[in-house]
């Protein structure tokens, strides 16, 4: 094939993509309801193509580095070759049973590694889909352990100002303190919530905000604990409240007061879990072991929706009986999908042969230069590090979607950048298999759209 028929079947191909491209984003406009979207302002939605390591790549080629780890999931790196094998041998295998009254290898591996991971007893794996599902069955065994053991006043659960555990009705509840569920006020349960004290470098105030919120739970549980069921906290980090972080001492006290009467304690590890703020389970930076945890996310490393909810013995033990009235009444068509379990028990397995802990110190080095920049801005307040994640804010902004983070966001993306800030808040969480190079040119990118954002503030 001479030069001038070759060039004439690439332009033939490529305009066949971009007719391709052009009808997946008119059916798209058409019958996609995409999530925390507006559809009347919204900009059109970028079309992915291919994924591989720490990037994007979309319908025109464009390379977009991934630094939120699309939503806070991918560990390891996109098409990871051992993940790829893992889930293409359980497919040869078998897709898919139900959970009830069946069993398989896989759920059964990954409940026995994540039982040997996690600390102390918390020994039972209680499968579900997603972050807010291993939530709702969270507070469901929460409200039910009480319940079985004859002290069903206990209805009330405490949470947290900025919290975010999700979008189901029991997770909203919740996350009441967050502001983004003001709407549905009227359907939440009971929920108590209290003071969250989130620390930033240089923050001086730290041990008062600690003192005040621990008072403010003491004095809580000073009238009665008979209301309580449990107590929920995103440990070490809340993410969509906006990448506040607290510190290790805060969170062991608030556990010790808490069990120490009795009071259920959840940890929502379901952003946090599996090495985001620098150790497997953020619990271990606190030394402590809650009743119930859940984790989701990073547990597939991004893959397959699948989420837990693991308890420590007693609270299991709590449901066992002659009769079905003991018995959790919860479950999910795809609980313990194998396609999934495969996947997650060979993403845990990665955090060994690639020593991923070791990238996520490294990458938590290489933040710890740049946020010594970013501290010398003008612009940026309460600059933090946990992690793999860096996060700061900007002075003066407002909203979760106020038109500067917007134009940001825009302005990120248009140069090869995935940061999709929080309102005020601007913040890197790229997968761990990210390169020196790549967050080179993330930093170089962060900056340059904060100084376009200073010259062009809408």
């Amino acid at each position: 094939m001479n030069d001038a028929a070759d060039r004439e079947e690439r332009e033939s191909d490529d305009a066949a993509q971009q007719a391709l491209a052009r009808d997946i984003l008119a059916r798209d406009r058409r019958h996609v309801w995409h999530p925390f979207t507006q559809h009347g302002t919204e900009a059109e939605p970028r079309l992915i193509a291919g994924a591989r390591g720490a990037s994007l790549y979309d319908a025109e080629g464009r390379e977009i580095l991934d630094l939120i780890s699309s939503w806070w999931t991918c560990t390891h790196g996109h098409s990871h070759p051992a993940l790829n094998q893992a889930l293409a041998g359980q497919v040869a295998r078998f897709e898919h049973v139900m959970f009830a009254g069946f069993t398989h290898q896989p759920a059964v591996d990954l409940a026995s590694a994540l039982s040997q991971l996690l600390p102390g007893d918390l020994a039972r794996v209680f499968f579900s889909d997603d972050g807010s599902t291993s939530v709702e069955v969270a507070l469901k065994i929460a409200y039910q352990y009480w319940a079985n053991r004859g002290e069903g006043r206990r209805r009330v659960f405490i949470s947290f100002d900025g919290g975010y555990h999700g979008d189901t009705l029991g997770a909203m509840s919740l996350g009441r303190g967050s502001g983004f569920f003001n709407l549905f006020r009227n359907m939440m349960c009971q929920v108590a919530v209290l003071p969250f004290p989130y620390t930033f470098e240089g923050d001086d105030a730290a041990e008062d905000r600690e003192k005040g919120a621990l008072t403010a739970l003491e004095d809580r549980l000073s009238n009665g604990t008979h209301d309580v069921a449990a107590l929920i906290v995103e440990p070490m980090l809340q993410g969509a409240g906006g990448m506040r972080m607290c510190r290790a001492e805060f969170l062991k006290r608030l556990v010790e007061i808490a069990q120490s009467i009795g009071v259920l304690v959840i940890f929502d590890e379901v952003a946090t879990g599996f090495g985001r703020t620098g150790t497997l389970f953020a619990m271990q930076q606190a030394g402590v072991v809650p009743d119930l945890v859940c984790l989701s996310k990073g547990l597939t490393s991004g893959y397959m929706p699948m989420a837990v909810t693991v308890v420590r013995d007693k609270v299991f033990e709590a449901f066992l009986g002659d009769d079905f009235d003991r018995a959790l009444p919860h479950g999910h068509s795809f609980t313990a999908n194998p396609l999934a379990c495969a996947v997650a028990l060979r993403s845990l397995m990665l955090f060994a042969e690639e020593d991923t802990l070791g990238r996520i110190a490294r990458i938590g080095a290489r933040h710890r230069a740049m946020l010594s920049e970013l501290s010398r801005r003008e612009d940026v307040v309460r600059p933090r590090l946990l992690g793999s994640i860096l996060a700061f804010d900007l002075k003066g902004e407002a909203g979760y979607q106020s038109a500067q983070s917007q134009a940001l966001k825009v302005w990120f993306l248009a140069h090869g950048l995935n940061i999709r800030p929080l309102g005020s808040t601007i913040y890197l969480m790229p997968p761990y298999c990210i390169t020196d190079e790549e967050l080179a040119r993330a930093y170089a990118g962060l900056i340059e759209g904060l100084d376009w954002l200073a010259a062009n503030r809408p």
